[in-house]
């Protein structure tokens, strides 16, 4: 991991519970590397889901991706405001260029309005009975989102608008080189 640096192009791979991929996604430039965590972006970047379908995203992105925790941060730059899409999930592994991560179905939606909501309950609690989560794992994700609901009220710095703007910027000045 030392010889990272600033502006490295990676791809995301995020699977599922059983090792099997769900969505790649195949840009992300790094803008940061703080102690706990990394911050990427990426825009217009192509999305390969496991079904096949291929799609790109709309806007601008903020990616954080923690070394310890169990959730990571899209923070989506849109016209009409900020919104954050926090996934349960690992955390993050980089391997031959790629970062990897195992989604674990729940989702933090927080609209620019501050306001949020938890996603894919009914997705998770099939998973979990689908995939037989062990009783560890199912109290790691729910503390995880208990974890992640407070560090948003709480106003940490990955929530906070300017930070991400910058970082918005950032990702725009190293696109150009």
């Amino acid at each position: 991991m030392e010889n990272l640096k600033i502006g490295d192009r990676f791809q995301i791979q995020c699977y599922k519970h059983d090792g099997k991929v769900h969505r790649c996604w195949d840009e992300a430039v790094l803008l940061d590397i703080k102690k706990d965590y990394m911050v990427f972006g990426n825009e217009k970047t192509l999305v390969t889901e496991a079904q096949g379908n291929i799609w790109r995203t709309k806007e601008p992105s903020v990616l954080y991706f923690f070394k310890d925790c169990w959730y990571n941060i899209i923070v989506q730059l849109k016209k009409t405001g900020i919104t954050y899409y926090c996934n349960i999930a690992t955390p993050y592994i980089i391997e031959d260029g790629t970062i990897k991560y195992i989604d674990y179905d729940l989702d933090l939606r927080i609209f620019p309005s501050g306001s949020f909501k938890i996603l894919d309950r009914q997705e998770y609690k099939y998973h979990k009975r689908k995939m037989n989560y062990s009783k560890e794992l199912d109290i790691a994700i729910r503390s995880a989102l208990s974890e992640l609901i407070s560090i948003y009220q709480s106003g940490s710095k990955v929530f906070d608008s300017n930070t991400n703007l910058d970082y918005g910027e950032k990702y725009q000045r190293l696109r150009k080189k």
